[in-house]
């Protein structure tokens, strides 16, 4: 039973290694390489910068609305 699992194994790994994607080489130059870490690390600095708040603040449940608080005024 342990050489079935060896078999097995070694069938497992020679499918596995079918499959294996090689990374190509990378054909830029040394100033395209640096060109594009320096692109890249303004981006990352773009979103790590904060932002400007663009929702409206929570309001006090506890406080009515001033627009509720109108309409019943001038329902009655």
């Amino acid at each position: 039973m342990n050489k079935r699992l060896e078999k097995r194994h070694k069938r497992q790994v020679a499918r596995a290694r079918e499959h294996v994607k090689q990374s190509e080489p990378d054909l830029r130059t040394p100033e395209q390489v640096a060109a594009a870490r320096e692109a890249s690390q303004a981006v990352a600095s773009r979103r790590a910068a904060p932002r400007a708040p663009y929702s409206t603040p929570p309001q006090n449940p506890a406080e009515p609305a001033p627009t509720s608080a109108a309409k019943a005024d001038g329902d009655s």
